[in-house]
């Protein structure tokens, strides 16, 4: 699929080259805070009734693009559509999120997983994909995902979500050899989903890894982070200026952002629990670096979120010397339902409006 890009500072940004401001994005950039968003939702049913049908996964993927000027467009999707195409039957409870009718707690569950067929039982996803990527004609980057191995295996042991995730840190310690297995299936079913999507006419990827923050130093470097690797280094994504990026995210990564810039990948998200002027002398330009605003800040005045926003961008610039190259403008995780749309405009805004200056 070739289409010119009308806006590629994204791109440019992850490529760490000069860009005319710093481009922005945000994570559930299409969401509950919207009014359309919620009349779609309506029309469909259900969430996942929305994330399964390609023009109603296009119509909300674009919703925020129609009012905001940001600078790409991500998927409408869900982290775990894999486990779902592996049968772990996937459902949405209201007031609690996710949760899977069969989830896999042992040696023998995880020994069944197969590897879900990109093009069929995860074909709606890519006809999606396909479907943005001619209704955006190039107006911005599109930006596919998945959920890291980690974050998937979490919801996969758990059932669902979970405030101390004591099963699947029991399996770790108890059978450590059977979450490996896990942890390899997902990695396999990660590249390929990345890769499938990619070729369907995704422009940037990111893997989600959300629950990365909740492991121990120890059992982050046994259990997530050699997974991250194997997804950078194995997923093909091109040569040079047509290279596909991969974005790491991880919220509480802050720890491990030498080990990310040594991943592979392209750039790496951070939350709000590390400076971006750190993240920057830390990463040392080996990679461009995401986010990294602290959701709450839109509860905040127009004020007061201009005020943040130029602290965050001006403390990547002091720690990257001087220069605001390969920082992409992004929270430091997703957006709530109540949060108020105009002030998004304002946070967009600004993030142009400094970063120009």
């Amino acid at each position: 699929m070739t289409q010119t890009l009308k806006n590629d500072r994204f791109l440019r940004a992850l490529r760490r080259e000069p860009v005319d401001c710093t481009p922005v994005w945000l994570m559930r950039q299409a969401g509950r805070y919207l009014p359309e968003y919620r009349a779609s939702r309506a029309k469909a049913g259900s969430f996942l009734a929305m994330a399964k049908n390609p023009e109603l996964a296009c119509e909300v993927t674009l919703q925020p693009l129609e009012r905001f000027d940001l600078d790409a467009a991500i998927l409408f999707s869900d982290i775990l559509t894999i486990p779902d195409a592996m049968g772990l039957g996937l459902y949405f409870v209201d007031g609690e999120g996710p949760k899977f009718e069969r989830p896999v707690r042992d040696a023998a569950a995880i020994a069944k997983l197969g590897m879900p067929d990109m093009e069929t039982e995860l074909g709606y996803v890519m006809d999606a994909v396909r479907v943005i990527r001619r209704e955006l004609d190039g107006r911005v980057p599109l930006i596919g995902f998945s959920g890291s191995p980690w974050t998937l295996a979490c919801y996969m042991v758990e059932g669902g979500g979970s405030k101390d995730f004591a099963r699947i840190k029991a399996l770790a310690h108890n059978d450590p050899k059977a979450l490996h297995a896990l942890l390899s299936v997902n990695t396999d079913a990660v590249i390929a989903y990345l890769a499938a999507q990619r070729a369907a006419g995704a422009q940037a990827l990111q893997v989600f890894d959300t629950w990365g923050g909740v492991l121990s130093p120890a059992m982050y470097r046994e259990f997530s982070l050699p997974y991250l690797a194997r997804i950078a280094h194995e997923l093909e994504r091109g040569e040079g200026a047509e290279r596909t990026p991969l974005i790491v995210f991880g919220r509480g990564n802050a720890a491990y952002l030498e080990d990310l810039a040594a991943s592979g990948a392209e750039g790496v998200g951070v939350d709000w629990l590390v400076e971006l002027g750190e993240a920057a002398r830390r990463t040392g330009g080996r990679v461009a670096v995401q986010g990294n605003l602290d959701p709450a800040t839109l509860y905040g005045s127009p004020e007061a979120i201009r005020r943040e926003v130029r602290r965050a961008l001006d403390s990547w610039r002091d720690g990257n010397g001087g220069s605001r190259e390969g920082h992409v403008f992004n929270l430091g995780h997703g957006m709530s339902p109540d949060m108020d749309p105009e002030h998004v405009r304002v946070l967009v805004d600004e993030v142009h409006a400094h970063s120009r200056r």
